[in-house]
């Protein structure tokens, strides 16, 4: 896996400062230690940090066509490259490597932009082409791979694989982006296409950008989207033949010149795919798994189990209570604040599979494309519920018995009707919405400041998830929320989580349930065999039942979580209070500090258990005081004269 960046004049063809493009190349060295490299002609700077997986002697990259005139800085993998490789010899390409980045330049050459249509796999990539002065960025379908880009005020694009190359740039503007405050706080990261900042975009998944020198630059054009057409009426044939289709997406996954394993939590996805690749090879499989020593957490003795079926060579390790230590490196790992607290347990997993592996195969997907998240369920019942009550009734009937509930965070779920209530007196939109909120209306509206709530202008995250579930190609009510969940939740929050902490160890994570192929193929299947009754995932673990044990299969989702509303109170009580009462949270402007004290306070009281809010600050202050104040490049004689002539 690696890391590219580079800079495209998009008005000219003004030199691109060396130091700059090696300033931002520099920046994701973690993505790419092996090797990096650089192309600069008139107009364009491509950079380029390597991780070695396949082809290790001649993968170097930028890398050219035949004649040097279109070059590519790429960070992904295409499974089918052999394939097309063949085919694109057949028209008289010549290759001068046997490594997948070449296929892109004369997939270029063959098809131009349709060239992303024959790629299977996951992919960034910039191409330049000096016959037509364009710049061609691509990201692959699902989103497993990053693209950040900002157009400067004086016509150059910078584009890279993670915030921090563009923010080694004084160009790039560090302005708040209020709605992508409100979308963070809300959803707890920012959705695509926005970022943390007004003049950076990423990138949506399945999406390209064409920008040709002389003209006003496009939007972001889609070209492949998520579809719903249940055709599968043979439960029993759909359970037969899956296992076939995770086989073929788990192998393609399997070549690799580096060791390769997976990660193994114990939970269906992970245990499916380990399961597969036990089956396609003859020697053990590498597997590691985090547990934690609170009960309630742990998972690790499933992982076992698995691991013993299929004599694995299994390493497992405990995060301890007192892993703290985290809180002050995540901010700049994520550059942009990110909520997700499971961010901590991948952190170390990836830390102790990089021990053993280069590459390793993960389970994500499973629970967006086989609808196995609880919330499903919830959203169904729901559902059913506002089809026979029209919302002139719903509404005032819920809000009010939603209003004189009491809250109830330590009572088991199915006591916490408050919640219900609240939902039930909302539309599908934000009643789904509000089961995926990670800091609730009511706290954010008592968060914020009035300046900031003036700059909001009356806009809610909901809006978000609303727009996208009116895109959804199908009326299902559970499709509509799967789909929902793969254009925000799934590249937003799981698929970021796992790259920038499997990156940060110079580690690729190879995604086989995510293949499109077979994400296209679920959709055929009616969402009555993925939710049954209680069961989430129902054909799904139906399947698997020759693979895996029953305990695993059956037993309860427990998730990937991490125990801190404990942790707040005990280990990592002083530094929660230094961060939430520091400078940067409360100088900012944008935060009620008389209310963030209010929740600190009730929360390490025991009153009541404000742990997401608290997350979610805490990480918002360590982006303010990690990443938005950090340096851009220093101002030198050769750099000011650069500004002079570009300006």
């Amino acid at each position: 896996m690696c890391g590219l960046a580079g800079l495209f004049d998009s008005r000219a063809r003004r030199p691109v400062d060396a130091r700059r493009l090696t300033a931002m190349t520099d920046a994701i060295s973690h993505r790419g230690p092996d090797d990096a490299g650089y192309f600069q002609a008139a107009g364009i700077g491509l950079g380029h940090r390597r991780l070695s997986i396949i082809d290790l002697a001649s993968g170097h990259q930028p890398l050219f066509n035949e004649d040097g005139t279109v070059a590519v800085a790429y960070n992904g993998e295409i499974y089918n490259f052999a394939e097309l490789m063949a085919e694109l010899s057949a028209l008289g390409h010549v290759f001068a490597t046997r490594c997948d980045t070449e296929v892109i330049v004369h997939a270029w050459e063959a098809w131009g932009p349709d060239c992303v249509d024959r790629f299977r796999g996951m992919f960034a990539f910039a191409l330049y082409d000096a016959n037509c002065e364009t710049l061609f960025l691509a990201r692959d379908r699902m989103g497993i791979k990053p693209l950040y880009y900002s157009a400067l005020p004086d016509g150059r694009v910078a584009f890279g694989s993670e915030l921090k190359t563009l923010l080694v740039l004084p160009e790039v503007a560090r302005e708040l982006d209020p709605i992508a405050v409100e979308e963070f706080f809300a959803l707890g990261y920012v959705p695509e296409p926005r970022s943390i900042y007004r003049t950076v975009r990423k990138l949506p998944p399945g999406h390209v950008l064409t920008i040709r020198r002389g003209q006003a630059m496009p939007e972001p054009r889609c070209y492949w989207d998520m579809t719903f057409q249940p055709d599968q009426t043979d439960e029993a044939a759909v359970a037969a033949e899956l296992p076939e289709r995770l086989m073929e997406a788990v192998g393609i996954r399997m070549i690799a010149d580096v060791p390769l394993g997976a990660f193994l939590s114990g939970g269906v996805d992970s245990s499916a795919v380990v399961a597969c690749m036990a089956k396609s090879r003859e020697t053990p499989v590498t597997t590691c798994a985090i547990g934690f020593g609170e009960a309630d957490y742990d998972e690790t003795s499933y992982a076992d189990q698995v691991a013993r079926r299929y004599k694995t060579d299994h390493h497992a390790k405990r995060v301890a209570a007192d892993d703290v230590g985290l809180l002050d490196l995540l901010p700049r790992v994520y550059d942009e604040p990110f909520a997700d607290s499971s961010a901590i347990p991948t952190y170390r997993v990836c830390q102790e599979a990089r021990r053993h592996v280069t590459v390793a195969l993960s389970g994500d997907g499973g629970d967006e494309l086989f609808a196995g998240y609880r919330r499903y369920r919830w959203h169904r019942y729901e559902e059913l519920v506002r089809a026979r009550l029209p919302q002139s009734v719903r509404g005032p009937l819920f809000g009010a018995l939603g209003r004189s509930y009491p809250k109830a965070d330590w009572a088991p779920k199915p006591l916490r009707a408050k919640t219900t209530f609240q939902a039930l007196a909302r539309d599908t939109a934000d009643g789904y919405f509000h089961s995926v909120c990670v800091v609730a209306d009511s706290h954010r509206e008592a968060l914020y400041a009035p300046s900031f709530k003036r700059e909001l202008q009356g806009y809610r995250a909901v809006e978000r998830i609303r727009e996208v579930m009116a895109a959804a190609p199908t009326d299902d009510p559970i499709s509509r929320v799967q789909y929902a969940d793969l254009k925000t939740y799934l590249p937003g929050d799981i698929l970021t989580k796992v790259d920038r902490a499997s990156m940060a160890h110079a580690l690729e994570v190879r995604v086989p349930i995510l293949d499109h192929k077979f994400a296209e193929w679920t959709g055929s299947i009616p969402a009555s065999a993925k939710l049954r009754g209680r069961e989430g995932k129902a054909v799904f673990k139906k399947s698997l039942e020759p693979l895996l044990p029953e305990e695993v299969l059956y037993r309860p989702k427990m998730g990937f979580g991490v125990p801190l509303a404990g942790w707040f109170r005990g280990p990592a009580r002083a530094r929660v209070l230094a961060s939430l009462k520091g400078e940067a949270l409360r100088g900012c402007g944008l935060f009620d500090v008389a209310a963030i004290d209010n929740l600190v306070d009730r929360h390490m009281s025991g009153l009541s258990d404000h742990t997401q809010p608290i997350w979610a600050l805490l990480m918002f202050a360590g982006f303010l005081e990690q990443v938005h104040v950090a340096p851009t490049l220093p101002a030198t004689a050769a750099v000011d004269a650069y500004d002079a002539v570009v300006a």
